[in-house]
């Protein structure tokens, strides 16, 4: 069974999702799948907590959960960056554990903040704006769905690479297979996620889900699958959008 998650998506222009998930029943080794957001994370296990800063994934790799912990936190939409965490220096799994204050709170930018919860979370990253320490570049957003922007295309590939940490072509691919995998996972056929998701051929599907899912198609349909993959296969809102409209707009290319 894959690990599994409490999720709600909140009216932001930096929150994509803040989710809630826990070890008790999950524990143990689990696929840690591409994912081409950034974000924070609090964990709590045997009376301690830690705050994380996590950073996107362009490869699928084997991850593990400890028994016993309670995790959540938040990802941020395309777009949102915080200047003294680059996306690009957190990648793959080149997370930073922020120091702890007190059992109650973390250094941050030369002052103690109390750790969020998962109630409370959306008023944590409001108070990160409010000091400056989280921004957001509204034209990262605008070039991923597509929409015209009065830029020279080098100054908006700097700006993507700038926000995110990768290209818009690593963000479309990474997004693109977690769209595959959802649509597998919901029942749907593997030629027709050839299809839905813009992918040339089966081949080409199985290529990118063993890169950035570490499944194959077959693998994912199997009833009799034991590998687990992390709850982030679900693809956010936004980006499954810029999906549908990136797809439409190679159809349009290919036609002309």
């Amino acid at each position: 069974m894959d690990l599994t998650a409490e999720e709600r998506f909140p009216d932001s222009p930096y929150i994509e999702r803040i989710w809630r998930s826990s070890t008790e029943d999950e524990a143990g080794g689990f696929i840690s799948i591409a994912n081409s957001s950034w974000g924070l994370a609090v964990t709590r296990i045997q009376g301690k907590t830690i705050m994380t800063v996590r950073g996107p994934e362009t490869r699928a790799s084997a991850a593990g959960a400890p028994p016993d912990a309670e995790f959540f936190g938040v990802q941020f939409k395309p777009g949102a960056l915080m200047p003294d965490f680059p996306a690009r220096r957190l990648m793959d799994r080149a997370d930073v554990n922020l120091p702890g204050a007190s059992s109650r709170s973390f250094w941050l930018k030369g002052a103690a903040w109390q750790f969020p919860t998962y109630e409370n979370i959306e008023t944590f990253v409001d108070r990160l704006v409010r000091d400056g320490l989280l921004l957001y570049d509204p034209v990262v957003s605008d070039v991923l769905r597509g929409l015209p922007v009065g830029m020279s295309l080098r100054t908006l590939q700097r700006r993507v690479l700038q926000a995110t940490g990768m290209t818009q072509g690593t963000i479309y691919q990474i997004e693109r297979a977690r769209y595959a995998t959802r649509l597998l996972k919901q029942g749907t056929s593997i030629l027709d996620t050839v299809a839905l998701a813009g992918y040339f051929d089966q081949p080409h599907l199985t290529r990118a889900l063993r890169h950035f899912i570490g499944q194959t198609p077959a693998q994912l349909i199997n009833p009799q699958r034991t590998e687990r993959l992390s709850f982030l296969y679900k693809t956010s809102p936004s980006y499954e959008s810029m999906i549908q409209e990136w797809n439409h707009a190679q159809e349009q290319e290919a036609a002309s």
